[in-house]
């Protein structure tokens, strides 16, 4: 079957996730990101015009469609989601690659989203802030879960327990599918867009946005653990004095940050 490719151009990075999270739920079936621009494929038959003049009104965006033939998509998934491999720490890939050898965890994800994959700049700092923290033993909440790498990733270092949220039900079943893939058992998967305040954990991850950010704020640190950690990204280098100066008001420490490209990544601990 034929497929449609929908190209919107001058994008900004900060807005990919979101448009990415949108089409995916309406049946988009693959993505391609670059520096400022966005190409998504769907079958013929699935597209919905409509649905697309209202991200192009939202977002203020241009998109061209293209009609492409059938063809082996698995190959297309394969050349265009390579491993992610961070050190000797961890190998994200998918499950049509081969195991990748000397790595201490191996996380199998279905590229369906490929901000999910671990190949956007915020997945692959969150990764490694977890291998940074102290993880065996304790609560983790991963908040705005996606695919699930994240909890999948808490999980395989030793977490008691992960609760994971979205307000995406196509990323819940996404994420169940892929922690069912890599054989985890301690990890609840709900749906909410806000976060379940009787618990407490000692290690949150949000990598949302930061408007969400900073409307979860007060909760997410009313639900950390004295001597926790909160781990954020999703957030512009830009973002980074406004996030500061916000966690300074809640008594948070800043412990590092990452910065890859434009994208940055910080742990403030409690």
């Amino acid at each position: 079957m034929s497929h449609i490719q929908i190209t919107f151009t001058d994008i900004q990075p900060e807005q990919q996730e979101w448009i990415i999270a949108h089409l995916a739920e309406a049946g988009f079936e693959g993505f391609e990101e670059k520096d400022d621009a966005l190409i998504a494929y769907i079958q013929e038959t699935g597209l919905d015009d409509q649905l697309l003049g209202e991200i192009s009104f939202k977002y203020q965006l241009q998109y061209s469609r293209e009609t492409i033939p059938d063809q082996n998509w698995n190959a297309l998934w394969e050349s265009n989601f390579p491993p992610v491999v961070i050190g000797n720490f961890v190998a994200v890939r998918a499950d049509f690659h081969d195991p990748i050898p000397n790595v201490r965890h191996e996380i199998v994800i279905t590229p369906k989203m490929s901000f999910g994959t671990g190949h956007h700049a915020t997945t692959s700092m969150m990764l490694l802030q977890l291998r940074d923290l102290r993880v065996e033993g304790r609560e983790v909440l991963d908040f705005g879960t996606g695919t699930g790498i994240l909890a999948i990733m808490a999980e395989k270092l030793g977490a008691s327990k992960v609760l994971a949220i979205d307000n995406d039900n196509w990323s819940i079943k996404n994420a169940r599918e892929n922690i069912t893939r890599n054989d985890c058992s301690r990890i609840s998967v709900i749906g909410d867009d806000s976060l379940a305040q009787n618990d407490v954990f000692d290690i949150i991850l949000a990598n949302i946005n930061r408007h969400v950010i900073i409307e979860q704020f007060s909760s997410m640190v009313k639900q950390l653990r004295e001597k926790g950690s909160l781990v954020l990204s999703g957030l512009l280098s830009s973002d980074q004095d406004v996030i500061i100066e916000l966690a300074r008001g809640h008594q948070l420490t800043l412990v590092n940050n990452h910065t890859q490209g434009s994208w940055i990544s910080m742990r403030f601990d409690k």
